[in-house]
């Protein structure tokens, strides 16, 4: 490999895992490795990730848990793609008046007023009972089995631990004796255990043992959580314990059993655009999701040449495409845009517009868009990052997803399985970190904070108010054409549509292997404001991986990038999972930065 320009290796970090049984892939070898073994147990995709994802609110607690969200595409064999829903909204008394009066110009990053209605775990319990075939016991076996038995603690989830130890002994007691051993984090490596989760999922199957069928009995399971004692363990410690928040005072949560009643999990049909021939289907705009939709738009104008991301001149137009699109995300996105808004912001007539902004040099302007048929933007106050671009923060001040370096705070998961009958699913659950605010004792898992995304600002297109969704940056994406589908998606904040994007044209336009994808030089911009605490933006940011060689970053500076090196594995987060019909040949790639994320097929 050459010092001046990157050139894609012969050899990979990690083989492309390639079989016909089935394939799954995930941010965790754990979570990999269940999924796999329902597959080969006779599960289908469906009952593998559900499996899995209750496996990763044990082992990854510092990225995920049950008190958080959840967004998936799922694409049944031989029917249409559509999108799990597991995004809860606002309380009822999460109103911008309520959060006014309690002195606060902003929803915090971190504690109980920033929980959204917990939404992963319905969520799941309905992919199970409408296109699963497992009984609820079985899924749950493997999270008891880890949560009682218990797993190695991730090195990653020992660093956050420590880096809320104060704050946990300070002023979270129940989180304090639920991770803390001797007042210390754990090492790396210990054997940890979840009993009080582990007593929860129990509790769950226990009330549900009694109904007469598969189906009847996941319902049952699901009113436990939501209308039972889940729910009101839950409105009992948010109401009778105040906390520390992320401003540095003490405030009780609004979420209450009556918002979890009205809450349900449900369908919807996912967007799609079509790019090089291929269809890539998104969640809508309570997501980012639409965000990748547009930048494909807008990218499908140049030729593949132009589009090539070992040049400066590719990676540029790829970034300032990703620029434009995220401008909009801000300016529009939200749960209840109207339809005929979003047609006009996913139109090719709307795109060659915004491609014609794309100059020779870098744009630091944050540039959102108008056309016919679209509201008046919405121009948020913008904070300038202190030159750092590193959005720093702790427990204590907020939580940003991720830092532009790659360092995770709290993250996010990820799970992508497809079955030999051409069963497909892409999820990404997150929130209910355990940094996220104190743990409820007797459940043994915390609440997310999702309304930090929000705006204390009505005229925000993402504003909170009770019963609406907060824009969740939760964006998986599935790729389908008569012969083929593609289930891919990362961890990542702000990022996760940019490198899913970064994915996409190494695979459609450079026509590299989805592993080969992975693991090229990655990079993102951060010239637009971010989605969490304290919502900086690095004007003309772009980070990216030093591997992609000393002449490309030169040329990038020389374009006006302001260029920032984030070594050389530090970006990125995906896995894929990819099925050929006709050869029944089934790929699976997963990210080898970090040593955690893991592939396994056959």
């Amino acid at each position: 490999m050459s010092n001046d320009t990157f050139r894609a290796p012969q050899f990979l970090a990690r083989p492309a895992i390639t079989g016909s049984f089935g394939v799954s892939a995930s941010t965790h070898w754990i979570a990999s490795s269940v999924a796999q073994s329902v597959l080969e147990r006779g599960g289908n995709a469906f009952d593998a990730a559900t499996s899995a994802a209750f496996v990763l609110h044990v082992v990854e607690p510092h990225l995920n848990g049950p008190g958080g969200d959840l967004v998936a595409l799922i694409a049944p064999a031989g029917g249409p793609v559509e999108v799990l829903c597991g995004q809860g909204p606002a309380p009822a008394l999460a109103t911008i008046d309520h959060f006014r009066a309690e002195g606060l110009a902003s929803v915090p990053g971190a504690g109980a007023l920033a929980a959204a209605v917990p939404g992963a775990v319905d969520a799941w319990l309905l992919l199970l009972r409408d296109h699963g075939s497992w009984e609820l016991e079985d899924v749950l076996s493997y999270a008891i089995h880890y949560a009682e038995a218990g797993h190695p603690v991730l090195a990653n989830t020992c660093v956050v631990i420590d880096q809320v130890r104060d704050l946990f002994v300070a002023h979270w007691p129940t989180s304090a004796h639920l991770w803390l051993r001797d007042g210390a984090a754990p090492s790396p490596g210990d054997l940890v255990t979840s009993p009080a989760y582990a007593r929860t999922l129990r509790r769950l199957l226990a009330e549900s043992a009694g109904a007469p069928d598969r189906r009847t009995r996941i319902d049952a399971a699901r009113t436990a959580w939501g209308q039972g004692f889940v729910a009101e363990a839950i409105e009992r410690f948010v109401a009778d314990v105040p906390h520390r928040h992320a401003t540095g005072g003490d405030h009780h949560g609004v979420l209450t059993a009556a918002d979890m009643a009205a809450y349900a999990a449900h369908f919807e049909p996912a967007l799609s655009v079509t790019f090089r021939g291929r269809r890539v289907h998104k969640a809508g705009p309570w997501t980012q999701g639409p965000a990748l939709l547009q930048a494909l738009r807008i990218l499908d104008g140049f030729e593949d040449d132009e589009l090539d991301l070992d040049t400066a001149p590719g990676i540029h137009r790829v970034v300032e495409a990703l620029k434009l699109a995220m401008a909009d995300r801000d300016a529009y996105y939200g749960d209840g845009l109207d339809p005929e808004a979003l047609t006009v912001l996913l139109s090719a007539e709307y795109a060659k517009q915004r491609r014609e902004l794309i100059g020779p040099r870098s744009s630091w302007e944050l540039r959102p868009g108008s056309f016919a048929g679209l509201p008046r933007p919405y121009r948020p106050a913008l904070a300038a990052s202190t030159g750092t671009a590193t959005a720093t923060g702790s427990a204590t001040v907020g939580e940003p997803t991720v830092r532009v370096t790659g360092e995770t705070q709290g993250d996010t998961c990820h799970i992508d399985v497809i079955d030999r009958w051409g069963n497909a699913i892409s999820a990404t659950p997150s929130g209910g970190w355990l940094q996220s605010s104190p743990a409820v004792p007797e459940l043994g898992f915390c609440l997310g904070t999702r309304l930090q995304m929000t705006h204390l600002d009505p005229a925000s297109p993402s504003a909170l108010a009770p019963g609406r969704r907060p824009r969740t940056t939760l964006t998986p994406t599935i790729v389908t054409t008569e012969e083929s589908i593609t289930a891919l998606g990362s961890p990542g904040g702000d990022q996760q549509d940019q490198w899913q994007l970064v994915y996409l044209l190494r695979t459609l336009v450079g026509r590299f292997g989805s592993q080969q994808a992975i693991e090229a030089p990655m990079f993102h911009t951060t010239s637009f404001p971010g989605s969490f605490w304290p919502r900086s933006w690095d004007p003309g940011g772009l980070v990216i991986e030093d591997r992609i060689g000393q002449a490309v970053l030169a040329d990038l500076d020389g374009m006006g990038h302001a260029v920032q090196r984030a070594g050389s594995w530090a970006l990125g987060r995906l896995s894929s999972v990819h099925l050929e019909r006709a050869e029944g040949r089934i790929i699976g790639a997963a990210n080898p930065r970090g040593a955690q994320g893991y592939a396994v097929g056959r």
